[in-house]
């Protein structure tokens, strides 16, 4: 298996360690004043879900684990999980739940998304970076008020809350960040 430097690694990422696969929730290169740069990882065991948090200096040999990404198209949930299809091959493929997490409100239909497999095992799943949902609720449209710093709150049609400006009101078709559900800007549909 191929060494990287700790510093290089990012969220989905899968490292070998001890002989375990682990992939990685978070990566977070901390450069303190005095002393040695270290990055700080949050992992998750794929055999049995236990989180892990490991700190590395930031120059250490960590062992990636090879990792098959391809594109899938998510097709629907049920109690077994999230089915995705390979667009080539038309496998399909049960995510179990836990390895999606909180990114489940954001799936659609025929969506296209990147997943990471290891022997055929589902480890990680990544989003496109924006997704185009509906304002079901918020606060009514002020007259005369324009784009201003202040932000109101809204639901949109996957039930996840966010912050939005003003102008915008119920309806509205918007465009979100899918790492932290913040506004972009109103679709163009």
């Amino acid at each position: 298996m191929p060494k990287v430097i700790a510093s290089s690694l990012r969220k989905g990422n899968v490292v070998d360690k001890d002989g375990r696969l682990y992939v990685i929730l978070s990566a977070e290169n901390i450069h303190p004043g005095k002393g040695t740069p270290v990055t700080q990882l949050d992992m998750r065991r794929i055999t049995d879900g236990v989180k892990v948090s490991e700190r590395y200096r930031t120059t250490e040999q960590v062992e990636r684990a090879y990792v098959e990404d391809r594109e899938h198209t998510f097709l629907y949930s049920d109690g077994e999980g999230f089915h995705f299809m390979n667009p080539e091959s038309y496998e399909q493929l049960a995510v179990p739940e836990d390895v999606v997490g909180d990114q489940a409100p954001y799936l659609q239909e025929g969506m296209a998304v990147m997943l990471s497999t290891h022997n055929g095992v589902p480890l990680a799943l990544e989003l496109p970076q924006r997704v185009t949902l509906e304002v079901t609720d918020t606060e009514p449209v002020t007259k005369g008020q324009t784009a201003s710093s202040s932000y109101k709150p809204a639901t949109l049609s996957n039930g996840v809350r966010t912050l939005v400006p003003p102008h915008i009101g119920t309806g509205t078709r918007i465009v979100i960040m899918t790492a932290d559900a913040s506004y972009v800007e109103r679709a163009k549909d």
